[in-house]
């Protein structure tokens, strides 16, 4: 199997996640937390039983909401070699200039995998490997327990994987 694990979303620290409802349903999306604390170790909890010290982790986007000294101290009992895809809520001057991440990037195309990292689902005409003229697959986070807008995207975000990182092998298209 491979070393390089996928999540996204997991708004560590942010406490209002915790109230947030599906329009749908009007259920809590985290309903089984009471508190961010639990939500933390929680996500921590499952991020390090599969993720390795030596272990490549890319998490596309939303890392953390809140007070950056409690991420500075919980950010570095997250095993892997951590690189951001860059989310819409993420601090990207602090995270950047924290050393938190060894890359930071907006989107990563992964041809040999057939796969494409966003944060938000990318646009169909995006997800297109043009030197070997074959389709991709959208990683995606963003869209929290809402289904993906198609087949070929793939939702990473915390409650959709059951708060547990994927390893890039079980979702590869080449």
């Amino acid at each position: 199997m491979s070393d390089i694990w996928v999540s996204s979303d997991q708004h560590l620290y942010h406490d209002n996640i915790l109230k947030f409802k599906d329009r749908d349903t009007d259920l809590r999306i985290r309903p089984q937390f009471d508190n961010v604390t639990q939500m933390n170790d929680h996500i921590l909890e499952m991020h390090n039983s599969v993720v390795k010290p030596g272990d490549i982790y890319y998490c596309l986007g939303d890392i953390m909401m809140g007070v950056h000294e409690d991420f500075k101290k919980l950010w570095p009992k997250f095993n892997g070699k951590k690189r951001l895809i860059v989310g819409n809520h993420d601090d990207i001057k602090f995270l950047a200039s924290g050393g938190f991440f060894s890359k930071i990037q907006e989107s990563r195309s992964f041809n040999e995998f057939g796969l494409l990292f966003t944060h938000r689902p990318a646009h169909e005409s995006q997800m297109w490997d043009y030197k070997k003229d074959l389709p991709m697959n959208n990683l995606h986070g963003h869209i929290h327990q809402n289904k993906s807008p198609s087949p070929r995207h793939i939702n990473m975000s915390m409650e959709a994987i059951a708060y547990t990182p994927q390893n890039i092998d079980t979702l590869r298209i080449r």
